[in-house]
């Protein structure tokens, strides 16, 4: 018996290399590193950046950057039931990492113009195949 093997890319391995990467440069864009972040390539999948910075107005919460492949990237404190997003980025589900470090700059500027408080739906959740053709070249 014979099996016929595909060695093409393999989707779902292509696709957490390639976010992972991507997350990394966002991270490294903002100020900190990999041990800052935390990825889950399920579905949706999602992201965390751990920042060491607080917002005056929120003195007693971490700051974070939260992504999903629904709503994009977001802005949110830390708090007992997890992450509260503050405002979403909008526009592109993968932006550039200087459009996250904009948008990033201006909330902790406490400009209440940054981003959109209501989630926005940029794609459906899943097709990952789909979502790897979106993620930006890294390097």
């Amino acid at each position: 018996m014979s099996i016929l093997i595909d060695f093409g890319r393999d989707t779902e391995f292509s696709f957490e290399r390639r976010l992972r990467d991507y997350v990394g440069v966002v991270a490294r864009a903002v100020g900190v590193g990999l041990e800052s972040c935390t990825l889950d390539t399920g579905t949706p999948a999602a992201a965390y950046i751990a920042l060491d910075w607080r917002l005056s107005r929120f003195p007693e919460h971490d700051l974070a950057l939260v992504w999903d492949e629904v709503h994009g990237w977001a802005a949110a404190i830390e708090d007992a039931g997890g992450p509260a997003v503050l405002t979403y980025l909008g526009g592109d589900v993968l932006p550039e990492a200087r459009a996250v470090v904009r948008f990033l700059a201006a909330v902790r500027a406490g400009d209440l113009d940054a981003g959109t408080l209501e989630a926005p739906v940029l794609r459906e959740a899943g097709d990952h195949e789909q979502l790897l053709a979106m993620v930006p070249a890294v390097g």
